[in-house]
């Protein structure tokens, strides 16, 4: 079976919609190696029609200029690359393939392929990973969380629907502030009382 993974750009106010107007500034060689050891070792990429866009408007370019991140670029065009769209879709970036049918069905007939050794990875795609979280399809949610508060813009969860427990599976501070996080989904923590609290406050 494997494992759906999603990796986000995510700001201190929980902001995830357009990280190139302020991650760049908090990019090192240390969140560098986080990517690489995500999307730069993917041999399958899930991604809603928007990131998908993006991606495959910069990246075969970067790839056939052979600068200083093609390999990274040959990464991202040599993986399989499954797109979420309702729309019918006709791909120029190689290993291209629309999900067939409903995302929450495609998502799970596809973790049940064999393991390849690696995880299907999501990157950015919010929607898609926000639906996956609430279907319980996520296996790991890697946020990397930036000293910053962008006051304005998509935050990656919504107000007005349900609690979303997790559980933390790692944490590294980076020197520039940012936190690499990955949580798995968690089971609903149970009810508890002020009584309960109170056993554990201090006692003076």
């Amino acid at each position: 079976m494997r494992k759906i993974k999603a990796q986000l750009f995510i700001s201190l106010d929980g902001v995830v919609e357009a990280p190139d107007q302020w991650h760049f500034p908090y990019f090192n060689e240390e969140m560098g190696a986080a990517v690489d050891a995500t999307l730069g070792r993917a041999d399958t990429l899930l991604l809603g029609r928007r990131t998908y866009d993006s991606f495959a408007g910069a990246w075969p370019e970067r790839e056939a200029a052979g600068g200083e991140d093609a390999p990274f670029a040959k990464v991202l065009g040599d993986a399989r690359k499954i797109v979420v769209s309702h729309s019918p879709l006709d791909f120029t970036w190689r290993n291209s393939e629309q999900l067939a049918g409903d995302l929450t069905e495609g998502v799970a007939a596809l973790k049940e392929e064999p393991d390849a050794g690696a995880p299907v990875w999501i990157s950015g795609s919010v929607s898609v990973v926000r639906r996956l979280i609430a279907a319980g399809l996520l296996d790991e949610l890697n946020l990397l969380l930036h000293p910053i508060a962008v006051r304005t813009g998509m935050r990656l969860f919504e107000q007005d629907a349900p609690p979303v427990p997790l559980e933390l599976v790692s944490a590294e501070t980076f020197r520039t502030g940012v936190l690499n996080l990955s949580y798995a989904l968690a089971a609903a923590p149970g009810e508890a009382t002020y009584d309960d609290a109170k056993t554990h406050l201090p006692q003076h």
